[in-house]
């Protein structure tokens, strides 16, 4: 769910060009595959291989009824597969997704994190009502452990819990609304973690939509683990559904 916002609705005048068959305005996906995946230790963690696909795949297959998808990769690397397009990425994500957006034709971009390799359906399609609404939106999910200040290795004050979100992606917005803050933090020379941190920067709301505990982060070498339970028993509901 998402607060102070109006249900889901659908226009069909908005198809009348032509829609994806979840979303009435044309999406492209940004997908930032050029990471080294130095905290893993195992090589760019976009090609590594979780239930006989590498973490690419698994995302490339949860967006597959977007109008575009293009993905911004390391040196070395290629893609040719039909209806997908790619740039080299950036020596940041920052500088990748942008080498993304300077292509991308899309009425609406979601950036999201190959290093979240499985998309739950329901959850993308909160966040494009919200986007649609709103112009800039994040999956977020509530914390569930108790938050502590760490005081010198020592138990420290704890932190309420219940005022903080943990952000997920994808992360939607308006395209044009994006670029301007890409340009933005270019002309003023900052660097932001997420997409959401450039758009605020700009002085424009990013709404929080509720996200899903399954769109974890693959980060350690355990959360690998993790993955390939993930992926034995993904639900049919989750993979692409046949177009018309």
């Amino acid at each position: 769910m998402f607060l102070g916002l109006r249900p889901p609705t659908f226009d069909p005048l908005l198809c009348a060009l032509g829609c994806s068959t979840i979303s009435p305005v044309k999406v492209s996906v940004l997908l930032p595959a050029a990471g080294s995946g130095e905290r893993l230790g195992r090589g760019p963690k976009a090609f590594l291989q979780v239930g006989g696909k590498t973490l690419l795949e698994w995302a490339l297959q949860g967006f597959d009824w977007a109008d575009e998808r293009i993905v911004a990769l390391p040196a070395g690397k290629a893609l040719e597969e039909p209806g997908l397009r790619w740039v080299r990425g950036g020596s940041t994500r920052q500088q990748s997704v942008f080498n993304m957006l300077k292509i991308a034709t899309g009425d609406m971009v979601l950036v999201h994190d190959v290093a979240r390799p499985f998309v739950v359906r329901e959850a993308v399609e909160r966040l494009l009502e919200a986007t649609r609404q709103t112009g800039a939106a994040t999956l977020a999910l509530p914390v569930a452990d108790t938050l502590v200040e760490n005081l010198h290795s020592d138990y420290g004050e704890v932190i309420p819990r219940e005022r903080y979100r943990l952000v997920q992606t994808p992360q939607g917005f308006r395209r044009e609304l994006l670029w301007k803050a890409h340009l933005a933090a270019q002309a003023a020379s900052r660097q932001f973690s997420d997409d959401a941190q450039l758009v605020m920067a700009l002085g424009h709301p990013v709404a929080l939509v509720e996200g899903d505990r399954r769109m974890f982060k693959v980060t350690y070498p355990e959360d690998l683990e993790l993955a390939a339970g993930l992926a034995r028993m993904w639900p049919e509901s989750q993979k692409p559904q046949a177009q018309d």
